[in-house]
């Protein structure tokens, strides 16, 4: 069953509609869906659709042209061609009045092997392919590719695309849409394991419990997640040691680059280029502090996958337990135990998102028009009076550059209730971003439900939300 994806779904619609020539550019990273999307969107349609590999200009065009023959002259599927023009003219001759999808999948495979494809693309869609009932999609893995060798001003193909689309991993709430009989709990779970990836949540069964899945899938040597954090860095980077190195030490909870050189033992322009890769590949993000966005030095690295972010905390410390067959023990033993710590940084990103979300409809009495997270310095005094400076955080920070106010929240993904502490640490909070926003809310999220301190409680500016708000 083919699920969400409606906005890029009409999106492509619309280019297929259009009179003559249209051209879409789709891109994202591995396992989210690309080609399931395209393979959606030409169900009832003529397409061709070729998938590059990594064999070379001419085995690439051989194979290519196999596929544009099965469709548009069955006859000839075994003629074959010397160079990418002469299958480009045969598209060019054989489409006529019935609009055909020609799709090139993991396009940066074949024009890495082949300079001139780009440029040979370029021409026939301006001497040749710009009246006929063609619509190109051309797409890829490669993000780094896409951006500079197809989307950039020095691309051949560049002014030639009628839309492009990022395909990014589903929020938590569309990730629900694959397990609808979960409990909310569950449902954020599978969000937190899967990172909203279309692959993993696709791998889900709904049939047995959360709990049974990730036994299967990350804790057993037959499991499709044990080594797909190996996979992935071998398809992506050829020096795959540092980059490992690098994402367990932010996995570790060291977010700043000179402790990520120093815990690493590489120097910081050799860690940087390897940072900078990886958030290319959307593996690691670079957080910035939501009211300081332009001060350089208040950066932190995260990991952006939480598949990734799941692997690097439990996988490798268990290794030699699952590969004895131990695994779904561990997972008992060990595991099941700190899910809910896990979870605690993925719940703040469910509230960040729904924040937003919710912002944007004016739910809160402002127009929010973005939601982050700050960090900085909070002074405070001991028993005795001595002032001293203690780091601080807000987990949720939602701001209305419209007109200068600002949300709040805090989140708890825990067996326990929120208290009358939480809440006033909160409100104390606020001040420290107060010189800039007015807070106008105060957002409390919650797991568990809150304390009865919370009964009696009167204020039009504190919102009390559970797991289930956010899914409702």
């Amino acid at each position: 069953m083919f699920i969400g994806r409606e906005k890029e779904l009409k999106a492509l619609e619309a280019v297929y509609a259009k009179k003559g020539f249209g051209m879409t550019v789709i891109y994202g990273r591995r396992r989210i869906g690309k080609s399931y999307l395209i393979n959606e969107f030409i169900k009832d349609k003529k397409a061709i659709f070729y998938t590059a590999t990594k064999v070379g200009a001419q085995r690439n065009t051989d194979l290519f042209s196999k596929e544009v023959l099965k469709v548009l002259d069955p006859t000839y599927s075994e003629a074959e061609f010397s160079s990418v023009e002469k299958i480009f003219d045969v598209i060019t001759k054989k489409v006529n009045t019935e609009k055909t999808v020609i799709v090139i999948d993991e396009l940066p495979y074949w024009a890495e092997k082949d300079e001139a494809l780009l440029s040979i693309l370029q021409k026939y869609i301006d001497t040749e392919w710009d009246k006929k009932e063609i619509m190109l999609i051309i797409c890829g893995s490669s993000l780094s590719f896409m951006e500079k060798k197809i989307l950039s001003e020095k691309s051949p193909v560049f002014g030639r695309r009628d839309s492009q689309i990022k395909l990014e991993a589903f929020n938590y709430r569309d990730s629900a849409l694959f397990v609808p009989e979960y409990s909310p709990e569950d449902k954020a779970i599978c969000y937190g394991i899967t990172g909203g990836v279309a692959k993993y949540l696709d791998l889900i069964d709904s049939n047995i419990s959360i709990y049974e899945n990730i036994k299967k899938l990350f804790f057993s040597t037959e499991g499709y997640l044990f080594d797909e954090t190996r996979n992935l860095l071998t398809q992506e980077f050829t020096d795959v040691t540092i980059v490992n190195n690098i994402i367990e030490q932010i996995a570790s909870g060291e977010n700043t680059l000179n402790t990520i050189s120093a815990k690493v033992g590489e120097k910081e322009t050799t860690v940087l280029y390897s940072l900078e890769k990886l958030i290319e590949t959307g593996l690691v993000e670079k957080r910035r502090c939501i009211t300081e966005e332009k001060n350089k030095k208040k950066v932190q690295y995260v990991l952006r996958d939480h598949m990734f972010k799941f692997w690097y905390k439990f996988i490798p410390k268990a290794v030699s337990v699952i590969e004895m067959g131990g695994g779904s023990l561990y997972f008992d033993q060990v595991v099941k135990q700190e899910l809910h710590s896990f979870m605690g940084s993925i719940f703040e990103v469910m509230c960040r998102y729904y924040t937003l979300e919710q912002g944007i409809l004016g739910r809160f009495d402002t127009f929010i028009t973005a939601a982050g997270v700050w960090w900085g310095t909070e002074p405070m005094k001991d028993d005795e009076g001595k002032r001293f400076n203690q780091s601080a955080d807000i987990d949720v920070v939602g701001i209305s550059d419209v007109d200068k106010t600002a949300v709040v929240g805090e989140c708890k993904f825990k067996n326990e209730k929120i208290d009358k502490g939480v809440y006033e640490s909160l409100k104390r909070r606020s001040g420290l971003i107060s010189g800039k926003y007015k807070v106008v809310k105060y957002l409390l999220f919650s797991l568990s439900g809150f304390t009865d301190w919370f009964d009696d409680m009167k204020s039009d500016d504190t919102l009390l939300l559970t797991v289930d708000d956010l899914y409702s």
